[in-house]
């Protein structure tokens, strides 16, 4: 019998939801760099720039999440804004994977797509997942500009990335969770500026 199946399901239940208020309470150290994120892209929209995302598993979820909120919207009214998930097109993923390595799977697309003015952001909470890395790595070659989203102190993808929004921890559920909380954010500056720009 497991720990969890001995122990009352609002006692463990109970712990995951202390160790999420804990974390979010200490994000306020984090909002600079989210701001600096949610700038960035105004910037780059202002400019024609285009938005890609990418991770793995529940990364890859957060950077589609944070395309859907450019182009469809957060809250507001306003333009749909340009944003490519490179995760979203299995057809070309398992290409790459296959005919080359599934390391390339992120770096080959944006050596395909990025230019100078993009914006590569990669998602992953313990910033050493080989793809995400080689997918920055390859952002930086092509001109763009690159921000890494993770936790704990970004791990070797933070080498790759200009702007770094990294969560201080080391536990993946709770990265995760405050990642969506930092796009959310992120989106809402966006969102704000799109707004004005074209009521």
């Amino acid at each position: 019998m497991s720990e969890l199946t001995r122990r009352p399901a609002a006692a463990w239940m109970s712990e995951h939801v202390a160790a999420h208020v804990s974390l979010a309470q200490e994000l306020e150290e984090v909002l600079p760099s989210a701001e600096t994120v949610g700038d960035l892209l105004c910037r780059a929209y202002a400019a024609t720039g285009v938005l890609y995302t990418f991770g793995n598993g529940g990364s890859a979820a957060d950077a589609q999440h944070l395309s859907g909120e450019m182009i469809g919207r957060y809250r507001r009214e306003r333009r749909p804004l340009p944003a490519v998930t490179l995760t979203a097109d299995a057809t070309v993923t398992s290409c790459i994977a296959n005919d080359y390595a599934y390391a390339d799977v992120f770096a080959r697309q944006v050596a395909a797509l990025a230019r100078p003015g993009d914006v590569v952001v990669g998602f992953t909470t313990s910033g050493r997942s080989a793809n995400v890395v080689e997918g920055l790595r390859a952002a930086r070659t092509a001109g763009a500009t690159t921000v890494l989203f993770a936790g704990h102190d970004g791990g070797p993808a933070r080498a790759h990335a200009d702007h770094t929004v990294l969560v201080p921890s080391r536990e993946t559920p709770r990265i995760q969770e405050m990642h969506t909380l930092l796009l959310h954010v992120v989106s809402e500056m966006v969102d704000a500026w799109a707004a004005r720009e074209n009521p």
